[in-house]
């Protein structure tokens, strides 16, 4: 059986990146307040982790003891090309008006890609990239 008809009548497969950030709270108030994300809870006293969710995208949020942890691909990729995860959703231009005017940063304005998505990235206040991306074939 081809692993697409397996897909079909199978469950829907999701990820959830993991970023190791210095702040636990501050990055998820930042993800709820600028980005639109939620979380129920934070685990651990002082809190160490939760999982920032929105429209069924999630990101894991983890805080180590050791602060200077954090490895974001924009430490080899300054530009934003090289992403830290990329979400796919349903009305790129509408995202990236409301991050516009949230203040979120842009490192690569919303644009028609050669390969049919129509997308954007941004950083993060920790300076994870993430690329949204709007399927248009």
């Amino acid at each position: 059986m081809s692993e697409e008809a397996v897909s079909s009548t199978g469950r829907r497969w999701s990820a959830a990146p993991f970023f190791i950030v210095d702040d636990v709270v501050a990055t998820a108030n930042f993800y709820r307040d600028k980005l639109g994300f939620n979380y129920v809870r934070m685990w651990g006293e002082p809190p160490c982790f939760t999982i920032v969710t929105r429209r069924g995208a999630a990101v894991m949020l983890s805080q180590f003891e050791t602060s200077g942890l954090m490895r974001p691909n924009s430490i080899a990729d300054p530009d934003g090309g090289a992403w830290d995860a990329y979400i796919w959703i349903d009305n790129a231009d509408a995202l990236y008006e409301e991050f516009g005017q949230k203040g979120v940063t842009i490192v690569q304005p919303i644009c028609d890609q050669e390969y049919g998505c129509r997308e954007f990235t941004i950083r993060d206040c920790n300076g994870y990239t993430l690329g949204f991306g709007q399927d248009l074939l």
